[in-house]
């Protein structure tokens, strides 16, 4: 089945149960997919509702941060549900012991020596981890395993 049929029958479940949070977050969700299939001028296939879902939940996250910042627990409890039921439509997230082991591979396949080489090792990196893992922590990796 694909992804966006999934989707739509999660939209109806949730309809019929009366989950309206959750409706809510799956409409705007598949709206988000519509503008995109628009946009590309084609059907979407599974990677694109991934990659959309990816940009939707990279959006919630720094939500999440600003939201913190302001002190605002209620908007950073709402962004996290919204959150969690992204997180359904994504493939699963590799640890840091994981990306640790591919960017090691990495750096030896390029042989980086230094933090200059650090385009390089993102350039082979990145393709691996592609929707398995956050831009933001594979950079810090990359940049630990390199000083170090």
């Amino acid at each position: 089945m694909a992804i966006i049929d999934k989707i739509k029958k999660d939209l109806i479940e949730a309809q019929k149960s009366g989950d309206r949070f959750r409706v809510n977050c799956l409409r705007f969700f598949l709206s988000a997919l519509k503008n995109r299939e628009i946009e590309l001028r084609r059907e979407l296939t599974d990677e694109d509702v991934v990659e959309v879902a990816q940009r939707l939940a990279k959006q919630r996250r720094e939500s999440i941060e600003g939201f913190k910042k302001g002190g605002r627990t209620d908007l950073v409890e709402k962004e996290e549900k919204e959150l969690a039921i992204l997180k359904e439509y994504l493939p699963e997230e590799l640890s840091e012991e994981e990306i640790k082991r591919l960017a090691k591979e990495c750096i030896e396949e390029v042989s980086a020596t230094s933090k200059k080489d650090m385009g390089k090792v993102m350039k082979a990196l990145m393709p691996k981890v592609k929707g398995r893992a956050d831009g933001k922590l594979v950079q810090q990796i990359v940049v630990g395993l390199l000083e170090g």
